[in-house]
């Protein structure tokens, strides 16, 4: 009897619980009530900016280095800035899309003079870099808010001043061969990017909620 009874025990306890998800199935809603619609934006985005970092990271490594694969990441990198204009794009239209991919490579160019700069201890170009990329990330702000009111100038300029500030802390602890810093700095990066990313999607839902629209979650 009492071997019947535990096991009635332990057969209502795993009814009681809930049934695992199949790691296959897709989420209909995150957390905070969001629609797939709204997931798959945030994902891409996520994506897309992980890209720019990582990317970032492997020519610095490489050109620091003096890799043979300096040039492939940096073309690679290239490409990353035009597929953040195409998405862009699907929302704005193909001139704004193809106007930020221009930017946001003026952004990258200017960052491979900056760690050149900074690799040959030339401190007056690298002083030079950094000024234009400063105006760059100015320029990209002001860009993007004009496109979507809901994203607050200030908010961007901010944003962009600590991407180019975290990815500086990044040139500087690799070139001093501060290997714990340079981990440091990309974590910094890398969570920085994605709270970057997080504001540009939220920003695009506000502007185009019938886009987004979808049945409550349950």
């Amino acid at each position: 009897m009492k071997t019947l009874h535990t096991a009635a025990v332990v057969a209502c306890c795993l009814a009681l619980q809930p049934a695992a998800q199949t790691p296959s199935q897709p989420l209909s809603h995150d957390t905070n009530g969001h629609g797939p619609a709204v997931i798959a934006l945030k994902q891409d985005m996520r994506k897309l900016w992980t890209d720019h970092v990582v990317w970032t990271r492997d020519y610095v490594i490489a050109a620091i280095g003096d890799q043979p694969d300096a040039q492939a990441a940096a073309t690679r990198l290239m490409k990353n800035q035009e597929d953040i204009g195409r998405a862009v794009a699907t929302f704005y239209g193909a001139p704004v899309g193809r106007d930020l991919t221009i930017l946001l490579k003026e952004h990258i160019t200017i960052a491979v003079d900056l760690v050149k700069a900074a690799k040959a201890g030339d401190k007056a170009a690298q002083q030079q870099a950094d000024r234009r990329w400063q105006q760059n990330a100015t320029a990209i702000a002001d860009f993007l808010s004009k496109a979507n009111p809901n994203w607050s100038r200030q908010t961007l300029v901010d944003l962009m001043q600590k991407h180019l500030s975290t990815t500086t802390s990044e040139v500087v602890a690799r070139l001093n061969k501060d290997w714990d810093a340079d981990v440091r700095a990309f974590d910094a990066v890398y969570e920085h990017v994605l709270h970057m990313a997080d504001a540009l999607s939220e920003g695009i839902v506000k502007q185009f909620p019938d886009k987004f629209a979808g049945p409550p979650p349950t």
